[in-house]
């Protein structure tokens, strides 16, 4: 075998259809395209998403909902979350640094500190929000709340 009778598998190479090559061809006249309407037309291209004249889809299902472009999102952290980690690297400062450190909060994450769970220990905790309960559960410990 060398490169000079290297050819394709049979049956895997077809030939093209030929249209608009005269009426001997049996693809002469319209050129398979039938007869007047936009599909016979150059230069046609149907629309996105057009089903043939019937409502199409996107127009069919009702419009519903509402995005608030001014809300803000917080990563919720829960007291039981900060002692876990308090306890296992004996802290006694918990700021956004530390927990995106401990991989607890990603980059550019708000965050909001919510009341379930109990504190052991005296924490100072510095959030950008705070639940009423995480604050007075924090604050039963002697801890401190610093809002950023």
């Amino acid at each position: 075998m060398d490169l000079s009778n290297l050819k394709p598998a049979k049956g895997s190479v077809k030939k093209n259809k030929r249209i608009g090559r005269g009426q001997g061809s049996g693809r002469g006249g319209t050129s398979t395209r039938g007869h007047k309407g936009a599909q016979s037309r150059s230069g046609y291209s149907r629309k996105l998403g057009f089903e043939g004249g019937q409502m199409p889809l996107y127009r069919r299902i009702p419009k519903f909902g509402f995005k608030n472009p001014n809300r803000v999102e917080y990563r919720a952290l829960n007291i039981d979350e900060l002692e876990k980690l308090a306890e296992k690297y004996s802290l006694d400062n918990i700021d956004p640094q530390v927990l995106r450190e401990h991989g607890l909060v990603s980059k550019n994450d708000l965050i909001k500190i919510l009341g379930r769970g109990e504190l052991s220990k005296k924490l100072e905790v510095k959030a950008h929000a705070f639940s009423a309960s995480a604050v007075k559960a924090i604050e039963e410990k002697g801890g401190t709340v610093v809002k950023l």
